[in-house]
């Protein structure tokens, strides 16, 4: 659009404001994007002559050459897009306020839990709006000191600090860096008094823990450098490895993964707090591990098998001596506790300790005692044990919400958790393991009334009948008059779940007036492993259907109407945002995808991606579901001739989780399909990653694009006071 065009056009939004008795708000927001439209010239994408045949079908892939991350037509793509959505982005009138209002409140101070190592207490901080948090320590009464600060790593910030660990006695440290939001990492070792760097930095290692055996060593996992790009190539064999200190890599042991009998896509190795055992799990997708022990007391002790399937997600939580304590959901959906010698520890000997309930467990220990956390229709409920299994007491929590595990070394008096929901920010509690009292131990300081705002858990009927939970936060006294602007986010798989949280970006949503509602689909983790299990492969349309019934449900109930609706969600909430907007385009006003799964047929060829078949299926396995997938795939059916919604895809150019050509090519699809008014754009973050370690900087001007974007599209033309 031409630079007076655009001018003009927000002089004409500003003055109309919503306020002219005979333009409707519909008629006014279809107006305002018809002008847009007509002035956006989209980048030409080049499209070849590529087909793939499943089971005798031939699928053409027409974007194929967006998949190539390194070559210099799809960087030209990448700047020539660019261009085009920060061009439209710049010129939304209030694009620049909200940007500075989201900088206001983000300004405040935020420190995290404290934890010993060694002879100091170290914690997080950041002072408001540095783009990484800075590790601080204190000892005893002392001064604290600054011990590493992520901020200098690079000149922009992108550079992040990705993971930190502390040998036995607290002397030396290990820790990972991320490189423009790369899950590669570096570790590097250094001696946590002087903070003098040791030996040369570890390379190439992803998807890892640090985990420590004494003051010699740690165990991490990586895999083999691939051949091709590092952000896209496929990785499907990863390996333990033990790095002893002072020796080059190229000497580290491998200890899993090397033996063909020992393929598996995801390894990772874990020492137990006394030292006395290696735990390694194995799995080959994002559900179900086998898991071995070591006797690391015993020298040249041999690998016991616990489990030699991938049937269930079962790991270590501690030992007391040779007793092991496994948490586990094999034959106990909602999770268990069991008890097991190491001498023997398969299935047939567990003994539970904790048993299975209706609510789904997760589990930690600290200060010498087992704590169990519930899930409660997606609520916290904590409950603190003894090691022989006697429940001690309820943990009373402040209210509604989530709190975070309570976990720490078996010496500790006092362990910390934080407590939230959507509209309270998190505030620390400090916990006596032995009186069982907490008290709060930092109180937020984010500029946000709590007070003024509700939060409620509804519940409503998706379309085979299911009941499924949704929270909905907005300002007290709002008018339930169809007219609210309002997100919908969603996620629905991998067994995650979306349990309240606070957000500081949300809460701006929240003081413009704006609804945000979190449903709690299928396919996540809220209800254990058969709601999982409901919402993956043949039955992933059910995901679907649950956030097209949430929609129905806000708008039926006046919460807001299409014209005030948008959608949000990311990775695979960025697949369900493309599978709803694709198969319901007249259900909501804006779309934002974020590094979303887009093409179903081709996920498994990169990266790692072939360990999500568990949740998806792949088009290879059977025509079956081959079918099932190109039925709902985002890049496969975007049809030419539909009004789509108003579109803000959203990725990076150093995802190499889900890599950005799923993006590139549904926003072509889009934008060479596209036959209503509304825009159809794509933002593509530059040094930056899947969303971890991304600069509070950039995350501020996402926001910012994200927030304006969606609400000049519902009509907007300018933001309450």
């Amino acid at each position: 659009m031409k630079k007076a065009q655009l001018l003009a056009l927000a002089g004409v939004l500003v003055a109309c404001s919503g306020e002219s008795p005979d333009v409707s708000d519909a008629e006014h927001s279809n107006m305002k994007s018809s002008v847009i439209e007509a002035d956006i010239v989209y980048p030409q994408t080049r499209k070849v002559e590529v087909v793939d045949t499943y089971f005798g079908t031939p699928v053409p892939d027409p974007y194929r050459w967006l998949e190539d991350d390194r070559s210099e037509e799809t960087q030209a793509w990448v700047e020539a897009q660019n261009a085009v959505t920060f061009g439209y982005l710049e010129r939304i009138p209030y694009r620049d306020k909200l940007k500075a209002r989201l900088e206001q409140v983000w300004n405040y101070e935020k420190v995290g839990s404290p934890f010993k190592e060694g002879d100091y207490t170290y914690f997080y901080r950041n002072d408001g709006l540095q783009n990484q948090y800075v590790v601080w320590r204190r000892k005893g009464d002392g001064e604290p000191e600054i011990f590493l600060d992520p901020n200098q790593f690079s000149e922009d910030g992108t550079t992040s600090l990705a993971g930190l660990s502390f040998s036995k006695d607290g002397s030396i440290a290990a820790y990972s860096i991320s490189e423009g939001g790369s899950d590669w990492r570096k570790i590097i070792v250094m001696d946590a008094e002087t903070k003098e760097i040791l030996e040369a930095p570890l390379v190439d290692v992803k998807f890892s823990g640090i985990s420590w055996k004494g003051n010699e060593g740690f165990f991490y996992s990586s895999y083999d450098k691939p051949e091709g790009s590092e952000l896209s190539a496929k990785t499907d064999q990863h390996k333990l490895y033990f790095h002893k200190l002072g020796q080059p890599q190229s000497e580290d042991q491998l200890v899993f993964g090397g033996e063909p009998s020992q393929k598996r896509r995801y390894v990772s190795g874990y020492v137990t707090e006394d030292d006395r055992f290696l735990v390694i799990s194995g799995s080959n997708s994002t559900s179900g591990n086998d898991l071995y022990i070591r006797d690391l007391s015993q020298p040249d002790a041999p690998l016991v098998t616990v489990l030699d399937h991938f049937d269930s997600d079962t790991y270590v939580l501690d030992n007391v001596g040779s007793k092991l304590y496994l948490v586990t959901n094999l034959d106990a959906p909602n999770k268990k506790i069991v008890t097991v010698d190491a001498a023997d520890p398969v299935p047939s000997n567990w003994e539970d300790l904790i048993p299975e309930t209706e609510h789904v467990l997760s589990a930690s220990t600290g200060g010498g005692y087992i704590f169990a956390r519930y899930m409660v229709d997606a609520l916290s409920r904590m409950y603190q044990y003894d090691f022989n299994g006697e429940r001690i007491r309820e943990i009373e929590l402040p209210g509604p919400g989530t709190a975070s595990s309570l976990s720490g070394k078996k010496e500790d008096e006092a362990l910390y958790y934080t407590f939230t929901n959507y509209k309270t920010p998190g505030t620390i509690f400090s916990f006596d393991v032995a009186e069982g009292k907490s008290e709060i131990y930092r109180e937020s300081g984010a500029d946000f009334d709590s007070s003024a705002y509700e939060s409620k858990q509804v519940f409503y009927t998706s379309k085979d009948g299911t009941r499924v939970p949704m929270t909905i936060t907005y300002k007290k006294g709002l008018e339930l008059n169809g007219k609210n602007p309002t997100i919908l986010y969603g996620y629905g798989g991998f067994n995650i779940s979306l349990t309240p949280s606070f957000s500081i970006a949300n809460a701006v949503w929240l003081e413009l007036g704006g609804v945000y509602a979190v449903p709690n689909l299928r396919g996540g983790g809220e209800y254990g492993k058969r709601w999982h299990d409901a919402g993956t492969k043949l039955q992933k349309q059910n995901v679907f259907d649950d956030f097209i019934a949430a929609a129905e449900y806000l708008i039926e109930n006046k919460y807001t109407s299409r014209d005030y609706l948008a959608i949000r969600g990311g990775s695979n909430g960025g697949l369900l945002v493309g599978a709803v907007m694709t198969q319901r385009p007249d259900l909501v006003k804006v779309a934002l995808p974020a590094v979303g799964v887009m093409d179903m047929l081709r996920y498994h060829t990169f990266t790692a991606g072939a360990g999500w078949a568990y949740d998806y299926g792949t088009a290879e396995e059977s025509e079956e579901m081959f079918k099932y997938l190109m039925g709902y795939s985002p890049v496969h059916n975007v049809r030419a001739g539909v009004e789509y919604p108003a579109t803000l895809v959203t990725t990076a150019d150093h995802d190499d989780r889900v890599v950005p050509a799923h993006s590139f090519k549904f926003a072509a699809e889009l934008q060479s399909k596209q036959a209503g008014a509304a825009p159809t754009l794509i933002r593509i973050e530059t040094k930056a990653g899947h969303g971890a370690g991304t600069p509070v900087s950039k995350t501020i001007e996402q926001y910012a694009d994200i927030f304006s974007f969606t609400l000049f599209n519902m009509g907007i033309s300018e933001l309450p006071n």
